[in-house]
């Protein structure tokens, strides 16, 4: 097996970006933020503003996750499902808003900067299925079954998004750590 295929093997899957040269390849990871993006990160109010909102965001979401399954399995608390959903879906819109000028902030652009291009992609889907549960609930389109399903629905991807960005952020602080190690 050639150099530059053993190489492209052991990075394929790894998340990390791969170059070939002239004398092969070689393996390169590219840090999530650049000093200067790091530097505006560590500055801007807009960090603290996306680490409070996150464990609230996710407080609302398990609040709200047990009163809809409540009501699906029992068909009571209909008003309180409804309400814990709304409220959800008012907290994502505000996290969304205020991570995207984080994002302007520390990226220079208001979405999908390459560092959470994925993760922005997949909370489109989540405001996409958030909206959706509005425009049947204020519409009165479907049954409370189906709302409460697409909620479901919406809530499942939301989980898949909060993994994406902890482990982002997990891989930056190691990414971090091994730097300073490296530089020691």
């Amino acid at each position: 097996m050639s150099e530059a295929r053993t190489a492209a093997l052991r990075g394929f899957g790894s998340g990390s970006d791969t170059s070939h040269s002239a004398r092969g390849a070689a393996r390169q990871v590219r840090p999530l933020y650049t000093p200067e993006q790091q530097k505006r990160r560590d500055e801007t109010s807009w960090t603290l503003v996306q680490g409070l909102l996150a464990p609230f965001q996710f407080v609302v979401f398990l609040v709200s996750l047990g009163l809809v399954l409540r009501c699906l399995m029992t068909g009571e608390g209909a008003f309180a499902a409804d309400l814990s959903v709304i409220a959800k879906t008012v907290t994502l819109f505000t996290i969304m808003v205020t991570g995207s000028i984080w994002e302007k902030v520390v990226f220079g652009k208001w979405l999908f900067a390459p560092a959470f291009f994925w993760e922005d992609v997949v909370s489109m889907l989540v405001i996409a299925l958030h909206t959706a549960y509005l425009v049947m609930l204020l519409g009165e389109f479907g049954t409370l079954e189906a709302r409460l399903t697409v909620a479901l629905a919406a809530y499942l991807t939301y989980v898949v998004n909060a993994a994406q960005f902890l482990l982002k952020l997990r891989a930056a602080r190691l990414q971090a750590q091994s730097l300073k190690g490296a530089a020691a």
